[in-house]
């Protein structure tokens, strides 16, 4: 998952954008309105983390336009406002979700797993795909009840995979899902991962499509 934060507070920032990264996720952070629309415009982010009170153009404003242009892309408003007018403002400007700050880190990584599970249209907490297991809060994976242990970035490929099975995915696609702005990404870290992914799990999971990219097949 591609996480864009807009936050114009450097200590909430850095932090945010560090335990997220731990977790596995991909994340860039700005800190002024109108970074975050250009980010919005020029790279595809699987959900949006904004702040209300940004400086040069407001979250809401931001909301307001990203909605306008019919960019479903979700949003969770983190905020210190937290008088009822400014909730509702937020909701119905389009979020899909509000945090007030302070906020516990473990709570909004739950707010960040309910969402993806929105959007995917899953209904439980829990990924399944043959015998495979995926539990996105602890990151556990079993494969026909036998656990499996993996890495961040490897637990990140896999979950971007397992979206759309059936459908490949570029190399430069799953770079963008588990890598942020400025995090060193080598010419074959992709293939590196999948390698890895394929002595753990099986050959047969990942699928490589010739010029395309990588695929896990439809359950059968």
């Amino acid at each position: 998952m591609r996480i864009l934060i807009a936050e114009d507070d450097p200590m909430i920032g850095k932090s945010v954008q560090g335990a997220l990264r731990q977790e596995g996720y991909a994340v860039d952070w700005v800190q002024d309105g109108l970074a975050a629309e250009l980010a919005l415009r020029n790279g595809v982010y699987d959900l949006l983390l904004l702040d209300l009170g940004l400086p040069r153009k407001s979250g809401l404003a931001i909301l307001q336009a990203l909605r306008a242009r019919h960019d479903q892309t979700p949003v969770l408003i983190l905020t210190a406002r937290d008088a009822i007018p400014d909730r509702v403002a937020g909701l119905d400007a389009g979020a899909d979700d509000y945090l007030v700050k302070p906020f516990d880190l473990n709570e909004l990584n739950a707010r960040i797993r309910a969402l993806a599970r929105r959007r995917s249209g899953r209904p439980t907490p829990f990924i399944e795909h043959g015998g495979l297991h995926v539990d996105p809060a602890s990151h556990a994976v079993q494969l026909d009840g036998v656990p499996v242990t993996l890495s961040a970035r490897e637990f990140s490929l896999l979950t971007a995979l397992l979206e759309n099975p059936g459908v490949p995915m570029s190399r430069a696609q799953l770079e963008d899902r588990i890598y942020g702005w400025g995090e060193e990404v080598e010419s074959n870290t992709v293939e590196v991962y999948v390698h890895s992914l394929r002595r753990k799990l099986g050959a047969g999971w990942i699928r490589n499509v010739r010029g395309v990219g990588y695929l896990i097949p439809k359950q059968p």
